[in-house]
């Protein structure tokens, strides 16, 4: 049976996503992604006029599902906590949960796996990655913040640097887990992060 245009699409872009993450993707073919997925050359190109294309689709639906997910974690953490702090540590808390349950390879970030081979790429894949990026750093910083205003700090710092901090600690725990071959490592770094979190805002 003829697979529906939507679920060939997805296999595509599934396909190419896994061997991006593992090869990069200089050195991820067409032909490899097609050896993947049992496609043809036809299936592919009908959806796709090159790898390029695929790439920038995908990175875009990358994006749409990340922002997604954080929205999720924000909306649950103001659920379950009316003060701001209690939620930042509990929206840091949804992410080593998530991340730290991994039992198979490694994870990592495909917005990592482009920002490394960023030189293959065009103007909107990089407003693509830099908007994401900017996106967890006005989320993020303005959860920061609201816990600032209400709490004073044991050290002087800024809200969007603090937010940037987490996307660091995430980005960093995913190339050392995947050197090393330890899935569980990037749960344990963002404990860390949490335990700072907790050292340095003064709530008593």
């Amino acid at each position: 049976m003829p697979r529906d245009a939507t679920e060939t699409r997805t296999a595509l872009l599934d396909a190419a996503q896994s061997l991006f993450m593992d090869q990069g993707y200089g050195g991820t073919s067409v032909d490899a992604i097609l050896a993947r997925t049992g496609l043809t050359k036809g299936a592919f190109f009908h959806h796709f006029e090159s790898k390029h294309e695929l790439a920038r689709a995908l990175i875009a639906r990358y994006a749409v599902l990340d922002r997604e997910n954080l929205a999720a974690g924000v909306e649950r953490a103001e659920r379950l906590s009316r003060d701001p702090l209690q939620q930042l540590l509990i929206l840091v808390g949804l992410y080593e949960e998530a991340l730290g349950n991994v039992t198979g390879p490694p994870p990592g970030c495909l917005f990592a796996s482009y920002a490394y081979q960023a030189g293959l790429f065009d103007a909107e894949v990089h407003d693509i990655v830099s908007g994401s990026f900017s996106h967890w750093r006005e989320v993020l910083g303005a959860k920061v913040q609201a816990a600032l205003d209400r709490y004073p700090t044991r050290l002087p710092v800024d809200a969007g640097e603090i937010a940037d901090a987490l996307t660091v600690v995430i980005e960093g725990a995913f190339i050392i887990s995947r050197t090393l071959n330890e899935p569980e490592l990037v749960g344990m770094q963002i404990r860390h992060f949490r335990n700072y979190l907790e050292l340095l805002f003064e709530t008593v």
